[in-house]
């Protein structure tokens, strides 16, 4: 009760009934082609009877319209011929829209989707996460697709262990608030003292992921939450207490302008039939 009182507060009554239907809608299976157009993965599907459908936002996506298909027995999946990804992820990839043959450093990588999606314009992903096991996940979907320029490491990403890279990905641990419909048993566990725990956390790891961007570079802080306390507030505390750094817009038409607020990425379930997500572009100032 107490998060859906936020939410009226926000957003009034009539848009918070919005969301909470979206919150009770499946969560579709979305394909990213891989190796392939979106036009051949969409044939190969079909040939082996998988019905699609567009996906929202991101044109190249494809919905697996088929209920209840067995997706890694597909002769496409162990073929390296797409990977899942919502398409609110895919956006945080596309906003963040770091230069063509950067370094990047993605330090919360698991399940490792967006660092997938980086590496099809990157010359190198580090994709790092503190938990082994996690980090074991983003193995098998690199080795099954054959990404060829992610490398991994097991991290803490308050500690990163690079320096000087050409871009910084912080997809940091949060609440969820924007994936209830993916998680449905998060919104009962969820309890209004962790947004001050993951708070704490979200700062730490923002600050220190700054160190790792060299002078000029790009760092990008995203979340799956709908909260200001992990959006906004923390963008505006960071900038504060940070002047060589500010907030940057991405360049026109890398994302759809209904996606884009005050320069920032806010992807909302109810407006947007996604799942919810923030993003924020932070230039380091050059020397």
């Amino acid at each position: 009760r107490w998060l859906v009182a936020r939410w009226v507060g926000r957003w009034g009554a009539d848009e918070t009934r919005r969301l909470l239907a979206a919150n009770n809608l499946e969560a579709p299976i979305v394909a990213r082609p891989w190796h392939v157009v979106r036009e051949q993965l969409e044939a190969t599907l079909e040939s082996a009877g998988v019905h699609v459908a567009d996906a929202p936002l991101v044109p190249d996506s494809i919905t697996i319209a088929t209920p209840q298909i067995g997706l890694t027995e597909l002769g496409a999946y162990k073929q390296g011929l797409f990977h899942v990804q919502d398409p609110a992820s895919t956006l945080v990839t596309r906003y963040a829209c770091f230069a063509s043959g950067a370094t990047i450093a993605d330090v919360c990588a698991a399940p490792g989707g967006k660092a997938i999606e980086l590496s099809r314009t990157a010359g190198r992903v580090i994709a790092s996460d503190a938990s082994i096991g996690r980090l074991a996940r983003v193995r098998q979907n690199v080795m099954r697709l054959e990404a060829r320029n992610i490398d991994l490491a097991v991290g803490d990403a308050r500690f990163p262990a690079v320096r000087d890279v050409d871009g910084v990905l912080i997809d940091v641990p949060c609440t969820g608030t924007g994936t209830f419909r993916r998680h449905p048993d998060a919104r009962w566990r969820l309890k209004i003292a962790d947004l001050a725990v993951l708070g704490a956390l979200q700062r730490s790891i923002l600050r220190a992921a700054a160190t790792a961007v060299r002078p000029g570079g790009l760092l990008v802080y995203s979340t799956c939450s709908l909260e200001p306390e992990e959006n906004d507030e923390q963008i505006e505390s960071f900038l504060a207490d940070n002047p060589e750094w500010s907030l940057e817009p991405p360049p026109n038409g890398v994302v759809p302008d209904a996606v884009l607020d005050a320069g920032r990425l806010r992807v909302l379930p109810q407006r947007h039939g996604t799942d919810g997500s923030f993003a924020a572009r932070l230039r380091r100032a050059a020397r």
